[in-house]
């Protein structure tokens, strides 16, 4: 065991915790999948899409965003959102690099 994990996540862990918290959530999920590639969309329209309040939605949109999972821009009187895929795909990375590194996959016997 390592102990010196038991208290506190190791700083490069801190930000994929967040990415991995964002995506954890079904309604949050399925805010993502609402972008087609390339796509923005206004908070109404997410709004629209969504079964949650406007409320709600602004708080998914929120913790998306802290993570670093959505972008969005201010356009005048309209919010533009958009997945940043290259976000969760360096997460996904940095854990892959850790779980090869602590555990290298095993050779299959033929």
């Amino acid at each position: 065991m390592r102990p010196s994990y038991s208290r506190a996540l190791p700083r490069t862990w801190q930000r994929n915790a967040l990415i991995f918290t964002a995506l954890g959530d079904p309604h949050r999920q399925r805010i993502l999948l609402m972008f087609e590639q390339d796509e923005r969309l206004t908070v109404g329209q997410i709004v629209d899409a969504a079964t949650l309040s406007r409320s709600a939605v602004a708080h998914h949109l929120r913790v998306l965003r802290v993570a670093g999972v959505l972008r969005c821009r201010k356009e005048g009187k309209e919010v533009f959102y958009w997945p940043d895929p290259d976000t969760v795909r360096a997460a996904l990375a940095g854990v892959r690099e850790y779980l090869d590194d602590q555990f290298p996959p095993r050779r299959r016997a033929a």
